[in-house]
């Protein structure tokens, strides 16, 4: 484990998001975000799964926009990926974090219910917690913490 820049994690991933999707107007941008202490490897993966997702539902939009940011305080910082997507039911917000369980229908969107699940397993690892706000057709954002820590890993 060590010390990371999630910002230039997020934004290497939607580099490559973007250059897979081509034919796709989509407006990104990542905020300048306070360090995170973690495996950045799994760490690209939470941006790759909430990334992924936000470019996957967003894909009736034009253009589709998708904003990463966070905020801190003295014991934990928060990060935050939102989009203006198809959104979802905020009473079914409980089954977003469990495997297979999906919202939308395969049909309307293809995946195997199992990228969110991952992102909260890999967060609660390393000691935060993972929460999503949304609407229907209002986009959505999914959250998600970290404890603050030295720059040694030593908590604060």
């Amino acid at each position: 484990m060590s010390s990371f820049d999630p910002a230039a994690l997020a934004q290497e991933v939607l580099r490559e998001l973007t250059a897979n999707n081509p034919g796709r107007k989509i407006h990104a941008s990542v905020a300048t975000l306070d360090r995170a202490w973690g495996d950045p490897a799994l760490f690209r993966q939470v941006f790759f799964n909430l990334l992924s997702n936000a470019v996957k539902y967003t894909a009736p939009r034009d253009p589709a926009d998708i904003g990463v940011g966070g905020s801190s305080s003295a014991e934990e910082n928060t990060y935050w990926v939102r989009d203006n997507g198809v959104g979802f039911d905020p009473a079914r917000a409980h089954k977003l974090f469990r495997v297979f369980q999906r919202l939308h229908s395969e049909e309307e969107f293809e995946g195997t219910g199992v990228g969110l699940a991952l992102v909260q397993r890999i967060v609660a690892r390393h000691g935060g917690r993972v929460w999503a706000e949304g609407a229907p057709d209002r986009g959505a954002t999914f959250y998600f913490t970290l404890p603050v820590r030295s720059s040694d890993g030593a908590p604060v």
